[in-house]
């Protein structure tokens, strides 16, 4: 396999204005864009909610004038994604966006000639999803939430750093059997072997978050690890404020979750993220062959610590996280 961070700068220069990419789309033409995930829709005004809407109407697509999205959501029912791919495969699409491994392996497998943009955290061309991160051939290219592994290894130690004294930490995972969460499971059960540590891991089923954290409670862990998923970041709200009734420390995916109230987050920008999905599928419609377009990967991670939530928790975070951290919010 290529390593990893030879390409990450490629396309660094995709980004651009809304202006010139209207200006540089065939006059009247309207994109066709597939949209499959796990989760909900969310109550957005889009199909494609917030996350990419946003970033594609920078670009110069506007849903319902020169968009036209076809989204499907499985509702949180894994086993819908394969038929749920299977209708897009059937629509006249010029791309289709797939949110976690399952939705993408289930679009891999029912079509290899619409184009695909994926958003995930698991090695590609250890899945199959693309023969190499360069050049990933085929019809598949996509965009990586983390430059290697999940690192949910690594927020496993710094939640032991976080709280030196604790002896078992929980890790809350979806129900979803895919191979994102088992990589994540294999990556902190190996970390916590390191560390010394007991983990527990806990299965959120049908979004009852209330039984989990019961049972996270009655474990009483030192900190938990929020897997990093789709479903997560939908309900992140109101996993942060479990965490916060049951006084728990906890460490999530993306800044946005710290923004909006949880203790600590360690890994890419959201923001840039999203952007990169939005340029993948711009340069798609202009013509580029998917295969041809290198899988994306953040160049840089970032450390994000609330102190405010950290105080209400009665924790007093070290000083050597605070030093190491990117972003403290007051």
């Amino acid at each position: 396999m290529m390593d990893r961070r030879t390409f990450i700068g490629a396309f660094a220069g995709g980004v651009v204005t809304a202006r010139s990419v209207a200006e540089a789309q065939p006059a009247g033409k309207v994109y066709r864009l597939g949209y499959l995930a796990p989760g909900t829709p969310g109550i957005t005004g889009t199909n494609l909610g917030n996350w990419l809407a946003k970033p594609l109407q920078e670009l110069g697509y506007v849903e319902g004038q020169n968009l036209i999205v076809e989204a499907r959501y499985a509702e949180d029912k894994v086993d819908r994604i394969p038929g749920l791919a299977r209708e897009l495969a059937h629509l006249k699409l010029d791309a289709i966006v797939a949110v976690g491994t399952s939705a993408t392996q289930a679009v891999k497998d029912t079509t290899t000639t619409i184009p695909i943009v994926f958003l995930t955290n698991v090695d590609p061309v250890a899945a199959g999803f693309v023969s190499s991160l360069a050049r990933p051939g085929g019809n598949v290219t996509g965009v990586l939430i983390t430059p290697e592994g999940s690192l949910a290894g690594k927020k496993l130690e710094l939640l032991k750093e976080l709280v030196p004294r604790a002896k078992r930490f929980v890790l809350l995972i979806p129900d979803d059997p895919g191979i994102g969460i088992k990589l994540q499971v294999q990556d902190v059960r190996k970390a916590a072997s390191a560390l010394g540590v007991e983990l527990i891991v806990v299965e959120a089923r049908g979004r009852d978050f209330g039984s989990a954290f019961a049972t996270i409670g009655a474990a009483r862990p030192g900190a938990i690890l929020v897997a990093a998923h789709p479903f997560f970041v939908r309900d992140a709200k109101q996993i942060i404020e479990l965490a916060a009734k049951y006084r728990l420390a906890a460490i999530y995916e993306w800044p946005q979750q710290v923004q909006d109230g949880g203790l600590m987050s360690y890994g890419a920008s959201d923001v840039e993220t999203y952007r990169r999905v939005a340029v993948y599928v711009d340069r798609i419609f202009k013509g580029t062959e998917p295969g041809d377009l290198p899988i994306w990967q953040p160049s840089t991670l970032h450390l994000i610590i609330n102190l405010k939530t950290a105080k209400a928790l009665g924790i007093t975070v070290p000083q050597s996280l605070l030093l190491r951290a990117d972003e403290v919010l007051q």
